[in-house]
């Protein structure tokens, strides 16, 4: 028997979320074949079983396990029912021997529960049951239906399972617990429990007198509105987070509270970025966008001021020796940031047909975790939205993050007259822990001047 782990899937994976099984309980997979789709912290990817057998599913659809957790497992072919007669659950105690393979107890008093089995459970078996079971008399059920089954109060000996060979499954088990089958009634549990117990212990003294004819015959004073709680609000609605999403509050919750950040903020006059991507119009290929334009600038800087393409780690800098320039990229409930490998040395037609392939992945859900890695500085963009400045958080652990405004005409004075050029407010939010005031200033001062005069944007 092989087990199946949650795999690491990104060099940043701490947990992975089963989105969809894409092989049935039971099922005989071969090794390459497509078993499940795991939700990471970059991107939803398709997991290959690496070994051939009968799945055996442990962890359901929609369930979230750390690195190495077992999730499922594939026994040798023929030996699917074998398995199903093992524990169910990592780290859970041996089932003991279902009780409704015993003989209906005598009538009498009923013997102590043992601490294993649920008080909510029925205590003998239905005559007749459909449920099959093996050599051993143990009626045939998945280790995961099992669980299930006994955190729900469910008698499986009473639900006829519809795996193979009649085995039970995990849907048979929701679905039983949906209808309410196999489950003690409400009125046991209720006779159960401590309360009932002490009510209907307690002597007649204590009970309250009954009220006087005078008190019978006066009218109630109405009692006031009370306002339904939430009712201000209408009605609400409760939205899971993804995987992603989960990542982002936590990435930037760590942000906030441990980066000691400052922001510096310029605005620059792009009437030449904007001449040159006219003269570019004429040229066959991609046509760079002005962001591609600061992505270009931002390498070239970064490869000039080191420290702003560093981060801060365990009190030391850590100085990479690649520009690698993380693009943000919204997608419907999140923001995805790919990156630009060696932004410093690539043309700017390589950068703008590769910003462009990455977003169409980023948008298709195709991008892979390794273009999601290895930033050392990011450029967010939310100037198309008509934003004209913003201040962004930090990705860590990178030194800092520039935040691109809208790109329009306004009224600036140029020597001395009051005239009409394109301008485009930027911010650089920096991590004052390993970049300073001055440092930052230079780096914005080398952007704004790549960008003032853009003819080295094209070596």
């Amino acid at each position: 028997m092989a087990e199946i782990v949650m795999p690491r899937l990104s060099d940043s994976m701490e947990e992975g979320t089963i989105l969809k099984w894409l092989r049935s309980e039971g099922e005989e997979v071969r090794r390459g074949d497509p078993l499940a789709e795991i939700e990471t912290d970059k991107a939803t990817l398709t997991y290959e079983a690496d070994a051939a057998g009968v799945l055996t599913i442990v962890a359901a659809a929609g369930e979230t396990h750390p690195i190495g957790t077992v999730i499922a497992r594939l026994d040798a072919a023929g030996n699917g029912a074998a398995a199903a007669d093992e524990p169910a659950a990592e780290g859970a105690p041996a089932a003991e021997p279902e009780r409704a393979a015993e003989p209906e107890p005598p009538a009498g008093p009923a013997p102590a529960a043992e601490p294993e089995r649920s008080q909510l459970a029925a205590p003998s078996a239905a005559p007749g049951s459909t449920a099959p079971r093996n050599s051993a008399g143990r009626v045939k059920a998945s280790p995961l239906a099992r669980r299930i089954a006994r955190e729900r109060g469910i008698e499986l000996h009473r639900l006829a399972g519809s795996g193979p060979g009649g085995r039970i499954v995990r849907d048979d088990v929701e679905a039983a617990a949906r209808d309410g089958a196999a489950i003690a009634s409400p009125a046991d549990e209720v006779a159960s429990t401590p309360q009932a117990v002490e009510t209907s212990s307690a002597p007649p003294e204590t009970a309250s007198p009954p009220p006087d004819h005078e008190d019978e015959a006066a009218p109630a004073a109405p009692a006031p509105p009370v306002a339904e709680p939430g009712a201000a609000k209408g009605e609400s609605s409760v939205q899971q987070l993804t995987r992603t999403q989960q990542l982002i509050a936590r990435r930037m919750a760590e942000s906030k509270a441990t980066i000691p950040d400052f922001a510096l903020r310029s605005e620059i006059d792009m009437e030449a970025c904007v001449a040159l991507r006219s003269q570019l119009k004429a040229l066959e290929g991609a046509l760079p966008s002005y962001n591609d334009m600061v992505v270009k600038a931002c390498a070239l800087a970064l490869r000039e001021l080191p420290r702003a393409n560093g981060s801060y780690r365990d009190g030391r800098f850590e100085l990479h020796g690649r520009v690698n320039v993380g693009v943000a990229v919204a997608t419907p409930g999140a923001l995805v940031v790919p990156t630009v490998f060696d932004a410093d040395r690539k043309s700017l037609r390589e950068i703008a047909l590769q910003t462009r392939a990455l977003a169409e992945r980023v948008r298709a859900g195709s991008v892979t975790p390794p273009e999601l890695s290895g930033g050392t500085f990011t450029v967010s963009n939310l100037g198309m939205f008509g934003v004209t400045d913003f201040t962004a958080v930090i990705n860590p652990p990178q030194a800092a993050i520039l935040a691109v405004g809208e790109l329009a005409q306004r009224a600036v004075v140029r020597d001395g007259a009051i005239t009409a050029r394109h301008t485009m407010g930027v911010t650089l939010s920096c991590d004052h822990r390993i970049l300073y005031g001055a440092e930052a200033a230079q780096f914005l001062a080398r952007l704004r001047a790549l960008l003032e005069q853009p003819l080295a944007l094209l070596y």
